[in-house]
């Protein structure tokens, strides 16, 4: 049986919405297929991105940005975005059931020194961290009491 679909949209597909989708992977991916894209997605992922989550053990150095589009001919059960661009610009997917909004400041535009930036990233990864690993706590005990 194949795990639903959670899509993480975010504009560009470069920072937020891959440190979520690392994330909400390494918390549900037995559960869940997590994917991530962008509306518009930037083509990359941000190297600063795959430096924090590299500091909390997950790699995300092999994700690469896509676009929404590639993802509409697919079932989508739930759709998470992450910033009010992608919030704003989100279709309805074959098969959604559930839309969540949670929104983050963009590190990517982030100023100050090295550190400065850095620390930045750290703290909506963190951010993103305490609101993803909570929804995936949530599906488990969820799944928990359907099997009761």
């Amino acid at each position: 049986m194949n795990n639903p679909r959670a899509l993480i949209l975010c504009t560009g597909n470069s920072c937020r919405s891959h440190m979520a989708e690392g994330i909400l992977r390494e918390a549900a991916g037995d559960i869940l297929d997590v994917q991530s894209a962008g509306s518009k997605p930037a083509g990359y992922v941000h190297p600063k991105a795959i430096q924090v989550m590299d500091e909390i053990g997950i790699d995300i150095s092999n994700h690469r940005s896509k676009p929404m589009e590639e993802f509409l001919d697919r079932n989508v059960e739930t759709v998470i975005t992450v910033c009010g661009h992608a919030d704003q610009a989100c279709p309805v997917f074959p098969g959604q059931v559930r839309r969540h909004h949670w929104g983050f400041e963009d590190p990517a535009h982030a100023t100050g020194s090295e550190e400065e930036i850095l620390e930045k990233f750290r703290q909506v990864r963190d951010q993103i961290a305490l609101v993803f690993r909570a929804y995936a706590a949530g599906l488990r005990q969820t799944a928990v009491r359907a099997d009761s």
